[in-house]
């Protein structure tokens, strides 16, 4: 297993060239560097968050342009998740920075009506608004897709209207370019954000 020591510089160098000249041709020249400034780090990574939150996977370099009007073949960032669920999340790293991520990003309908139904409720919808009002103030981003309106049959003045108006919710901070992504130091940073996330992820396996 190897030792995670962060990424070098190489990391940035590859993606902006796979930016200006996303093709086979670019990726096959450099794929010395994407296996070992890239994915390298990642896998070491992964394999060294394991013991805390479960197994990773880093997802495939390759786009799926099958439906897409864009054909570029090769996507301009690595990710992974890890654990996904009651523990973990989701990285990301591109040319431009790193972003550490966790929640749920997608909920089935059966999901989605209980969600709701658990945010209307006091004593959850509650529970959840505080957590999602403390990250908040923490420096983290809340995402997920929402809705325009409040469903029925809830009114649009409801107290948690916002949370009621989600289709997924998660939370997430891009944190740039920072030197201590070249050490080990970048893992500190995952295990805090996931640690401060951890609310979240806990309200979800007790109400869904």
């Amino acid at each position: 297993m190897a030792t995670f020591k962060g990424w070098p510089e190489d990391f940035q160098r590859f993606f902006i060239g796979l930016e200006l000249d996303n093709s086979k041709k670019y990726f096959e020249a450099n794929r010395r560097a994407y296996e070992d400034s890239v994915k390298g780090p990642m896998v070491a990574l992964l394999e060294s968050l394991e013991p805390d939150f479960g197994p990773g996977k880093v997802f495939r370099a390759n786009r799926d342009i099958r439906f897409s009007k864009d054909k570029s073949p090769y996507k301009t960032n690595i990710a992974a998740d890890v654990g996904m669920g009651a523990k973990g999340g989701y990285l990301s790293l591109d040319a431009r920075g790193f972003t550490v991520a966790t929640g749920r990003y997608m909920l089935s309908p059966e999901e989605i009506a209980k969600f709701r139904k658990k945010v209307a409720a006091d004593a959850s919808g509650r529970q959840l608004a505080a957590i999602v009002s403390r990250l908040e103030k923490t420096g983290y981003d809340i995402g997920g897709e929402e809705l325009k309106r409040v469903p029925p049959p809830w009114p649009q003045d409801h107290a948690r209207a916002e949370l009621l108006r989600r289709k997924s919710l998660y939370v997430w901070k891009n944190y740039g370019l920072q030197p201590w992504l070249g050490s080990s130091s970048a893992r500190k940073y995952i295990v805090k954000m996931w640690s401060d996330a951890q609310p979240l992820n806990d309200w979800f396996k007790k109400n869904l």
